[in-house]
């Protein structure tokens, strides 16, 4: 059995770890490698007075829009219009502009900012949508991702994901951190740091708690841990081993990996640790248990039939239930994760000696291939859908990176400073 086949199946991950030196606090990195080739083309003209903020709203903005490889944008340089009056369209026509954003900011009175945009369609010559809102100077980021969401969703009909938070493992010589940081990798910070391995963070349905497995204690245990209060509780602390964490999406259960009465296998719980309830049945190890987001099945990691392969059971399952298999390209598919919309899943696929991200529809069982790179881990679809973030390595450091549900758009997000495992991908979050 290799290395990669040890780590998914045994354990604890701990070989994913070992090449690290450099500070907890860092801030990813991101860089872009190719594109859709029907990008949306967008001129952002900078917000009037945004030089004076700690933060310029444009740049964070075109930053967004950029990585998601949906948009070119038009160098809007010699043209400063920051109100409708003051827009000549024939001049955004002849630079090949088919959205135009114009804005200001206003410093007021204790600390505060107004900022103004809004989105003109340059065809029609018409807005299309707007914002005014007040916030704090230190929430500048996050109105700007806001209003990135809001310029995605009024020009593709999706919702935007600039606002939503990822998770990570970053380990710094013998520590580790399980971090959480806004998408484009701002704002990072630790909740827990150990001398011991974290692994297999999962967020919960409303954003609010991550689970996670902590071997702080010798042996894997199951937390679920408050974010906002920083509280967390022991879910999942049996006999033997306690991994593998997946919410349901009620966020009331979670699916759990215990070897409580001896080989690996799925059960339900509640996400307070009550209710245990045995779900799988088999002589192999299940494991990576992924619901689907009608809460009615899940998918799985199981080498039943004799090598790593995905399965799907209900959570309904009595004992004489059989798990579908719904792997069957090559001999290695691993580490499932079901998309938002419920028609297809992403997952690991070992394919001419590499590990890399790979999609299955599943209603035609499907599979397509994403990334090329030697050694991937961990998917995690973007709540919308669009992108999948995983794990992969460079240069022997683990970096996150992210690809485009097609494959046309990928993007590497590198901490220069630490080596990054298990990511996992925030659920999008209703605006205050």
């Amino acid at each position: 059995m290799s290395t990669h086949t040890r780590i998914v199946f045994y354990g604890f991950w701990l070989f994913s770890f070992f090449l690290f030196c450099a500070p907890l606090q860092a801030r990813l990195n991101i860089e872009i490698f190719g594109g859709g080739t029907e990008r949306i083309p967008i001129a952002i003209v900078p917000f009037a007075d945004e030089s004076r903020l700690p933060h310029r709203i444009t740049d964070v903005v075109s930053a967004d829009l950029q990585r998601s490889g949906l948009f070119r944008l038009i160098d809007p340089t010699g043209l400063t219009p920051y109100a409708p009056a003051e827009v000549v369209y024939g001049d955004w026509v002849n630079r090949g502009a088919g959205a135009l954003v114009i804005g200001r900011t206003i410093l007021m009175p204790g600390g505060q900012v107004e900022v103004q945009f809004r989105l003109l369609d340059v065809a029609r010559q018409a807005q299309l949508t707007g914002l005014a809102t007040i916030v704090p100077v230190t929430q500048l980021r996050a109105a700007a991702h806001h209003i990135a969401d809001i310029i995605y969703e009024a020009l593709t009909g999706e919702a935007g994901v600039f606002s939503t938070r990822i998770a990570y493992v970053l380990k710094q010589g013998n520590k580790y951190a399980l971090q959480v940081a806004d998408s484009d990798g701002y704002n990072a910070h630790s909740i827990i740091e150990y001398h011991e391995p974290i692994i297999s963070p999962t967020w919960s349905p409303d954003g609010s708690r991550i689970a996670y497995v902590s071997f702080e204690n010798k042996k894997p245990v199951v937390y679920v841990q408050t974010l906002a209060t920083r509280e967390r509780k022991a879910v999942a602390n049996f006999a033997g081993s306690n991994s593998a964490p997946a919410w349901s999406p009620d966020g009331k259960k979670l699916a759990v990996v215990l070897s409580l009465h001896g080989g690996s296998q799925i059960y339900l719980i509640n996400a307070d640790g009550s209710g245990l309830q045995r779900l799988t049945r088999s002589s192999g190890i299940d494991t990576e248990p992924s619901f689907s987001p009608d809460g009615r099945h899940i998918i799985f990691t199981s080498d039943r039939g004799g090598s790593p392969q995905i399965y799907r059971i209900p959570v309904s399952a009595t004992e004489s239930t059989s798990a579908e298999r719904l792997t069957f390209e090559g001999g290695y598919n691993v580490s499932p994760d079901f998309s938002y919309d419920g028609k297809s899943f992403a997952f690991i696929h070992r394919h001419n000696g590499r590990f890399n991200v790979a999609v299955q529809d599943l209603a035609s069982r499907q599979v397509q291939i994403l990334t090329s790179s030697q050694f991937d881990e961990s998917p995690s679809f973007a709540p919308n859908g669009r992108m999948i973030l995983y794990a992969t390595e460079i240069g022997g450091h683990g970096i996150l990176s992210a690809v485009s549900r097609d494959g046309q758009t990928r993007q590497h997000l590198s901490v220069q400073t630490g080596d990054i495992r298990e990511p996992a991908w925030g659920p999008l979050l209703k605006q205050k």
